[in-house]
């Protein structure tokens, strides 16, 4: 009888222990959760880490920005990454509307002189920032960024490939398959 009593002792043992003063959880310790209280508002004039501040409201205001990311070749290489990530499943690789959806979206053949001409690199940057008809928005100015969306350095870097790499590449993938 007294072994039982020891081996019944001995099984509290373990359960008397977690509620000994030092074996608290952690996540019940004082300390500031991200999610309670206020958030204590950016400073005026902070800027994004990006270092390029925005504030349009629309593609239309976007109209006359101009484009702070200088033309490189490090700035055509990652827009062209994100060109064929974002952009290549509705335009085509070469930008010219050749993808299997283009045409039943409605999808704009990037490298039309209308576009290389006419539109600015503001509105091209505003398109991809707002969206339009049938693009979706790929950056949401209010800092509440989704999964697809992308940074305001980024928009830019894609500009710039549009505007300045795209036309290139688009003529070597014509000369190359003509080539063939």
């Amino acid at each position: 009888m007294r072994f039982k009593s020891v081996i019944a002792g001995a099984l509290m043992v373990p359960t008397a222990a977690l509620a000994w003063p030092w074996s608290t959880d952690m996540m019940n310790q004082p300390s500031i959760k991200p999610q309670e209280g206020t958030m204590i508002p950016f400073p005026e004039r902070s800027i994004p880490t990006t270092g390029i501040p925005t504030k349009v409201a629309s593609r239309d205001e976007a109209k006359e920005m101009v484009n702070p990311v200088a033309v490189s070749p490090e700035s055509l290489k990652k827009g062209q990454g994100l060109f064929v990530i974002y952009c290549a499943a509705c335009h085509g690789l070469t930008g010219a509307a050749d993808s299997p959806v283009s045409s039943k979206i409605g999808a704009i053949s990037l490298t039309d002189s209308y576009v290389q001409e006419n539109l600015s690199e503001g509105w091209l940057w505003g398109t991809i920032t707002f969206g339009s008809y049938v693009m979706p928005a790929y950056g949401v100015p209010q800092g509440k960024r989704g999964s697809n969306d992308l940074s305001v350095e980024e928009r830019w870097h894609v500009v710039n490939y549009i505007k300045n790499g795209l036309v290139k590449d688009h003529a070597a993938a014509a000369s190359s398959v003509v080539a063939k």
